[in-house]
């Protein structure tokens, strides 16, 4: 009796792996997490950014400029996307997000090289996120010794001795001078704690009910599907509300994040996250049939909302494919909104596309949410 039995051994190694391939939710996260991440990885991250999005105001039309334009465009690290026609244009542009540099050349830059006038090229960066433009703003150092290269031959060469530079490039870093990553990193934790904290909070908490049979007690009284969810979900949006204060408070006393401004649209679309994400959590728990099944389904949309959010590395160093599926992700939208009101103190007209997407995340996640709990009254 007080023997190792062989047979008793295979027998309960049979009965586990037959329970583990039985439960398809473990079995998918066996296999699932690690193809997922080494794809991602292999893929989709990149922290060096290329193809950039820029805008360009061109006010001189001479040889020289274009020159400048087309040496800007052979570089891997900036896309040409918007011709600006005045500076407010070209502010708009890099406020809302639409590009990553604004680049301008005055009117008499041409004239000035002529006349070995030393003109400068001035060059706004989009620097909320350092790690998207420091190759970028590296790469501008080779542009007044490569741009005119092909120009200034014959006469012209003399316009610039091999120890001087035909012209200047000044590099404005706009929102973030000092390339400080906590700029960038502390705001978007916003995002990332509400979703982490309120999601699997609510999907082990209705869950856990329903493991110990006090949901049993809701689904026999005359409760309304959504009267059930906005019962259990309030409580939860204030501790949301406490912990977006929270972290908003601490990030500009520890660590001088900015407050640019854009409160009405920081608190809006935190709202609107903080209400998505625990009608996430509720649909999860909806689907989940004990506390392991919750939080492995929580699992698996916490990881993709960290890594294509442009949370740990750059949104668009990230393969068109995989912008695709973070633009689908509703912490992409809430960094948005949050950084552009931290950082930029844009308002609600400049976030709206954003803000719009988490509204429809709401409506949609909540409406299946109450359809699959109306199903499970039935």
């Amino acid at each position: 009796m007080n023997g190792l039995s062989l047979s008793r051994i295979v027998a309960v190694l049979q009965k586990e792996f037959t329970q583990l391939i039985r439960d398809r939710l473990t079995y998918a996260m066996i296999l699932g997490v690690p193809i997922i991440q080494l794809l991602l990885f292999g893929y989709a991250i990149n922290s060096d950014p290329k193809h950039l999005p820029t805008a360009v105001l061109v006010q001189d039309q001479g040889a020289f400029s274009r020159s400048i334009l087309g040496a800007i465009e052979r570089s891997d690290y900036f896309r040409i996307e918007y011709a600006a026609r005045s500076p407010a244009e070209m502010d708009k542009l890099i406020e809302r997000g639409a590009v990553q540099f604004a680049i301008t050349i005055p009117g008499d830059f041409s004239r000035r090289v002529v006349r070995r006038d030393k003109p400068q090229i001035l060059v706004e960066a989009d620097a909320s996120d350092p790690a998207a433009t420091g190759g970028a703003v590296a790469a501008l150092a080779a542009l007044p010794v490569e741009g005119l290269r092909h120009d200034l031959k014959g006469p012209l060469a003399n316009l610039a001795p091999a120890s001087t530079q035909p012209f200047e490039v000044i590099v404005q870093r706009r929102y973030n001078p000092e390339g400080l990553t906590a700029y960038n990193i502390v705001p978007g934790l916003l995002g990332i704690v509400l979703s982490m904290t309120l999601v699997m909070m609510t999907a082990l908490g209705v869950t856990r009910e329903s493991e110990r049979g006090t949901m049993e007690t809701l689904l026999a009284t005359p409760l309304r599907p959504l009267e059930v969810m906005i019962g259990k979900l309030t409580p939860y949006v204030l501790v949301g509300v406490i912990q977006a204060t929270l972290i908003i408070t601490l990030a500009r006393l520890l660590f001088g994040v900015p407050m640019a401004g854009g409160w009405a649209a920081l608190i809006l679309g935190l709202f609107l996250f903080i209400v998505g994400s625990l009608s996430l959590g509720f649909l999860i728990s909806t689907l989940a049939r004990n506390q392991l099944q919750a939080m492995q389904m929580s699992f698996f949309y916490m990881l993709p909302s960290i890594l294509l959010s442009g949370f740990l590395f750059p949104f668009r160093g990230m393969p068109e494919w995989a912008q695709w599926i973070g633009t689908v992700i509703p912490v992409t939208h809430v960094l948005r909104v949050v950084r552009g009101a931290m950082l930029k103190g844009v308002g609600i007209a400049e976030v709206a596309p954003s803000l719009g997407v988490l509204a429809l995340f709401v409506l949609v996640v909540a409406g299946i949410a109450v359809k699959k709990y109306r199903t499970t009254l039935d």
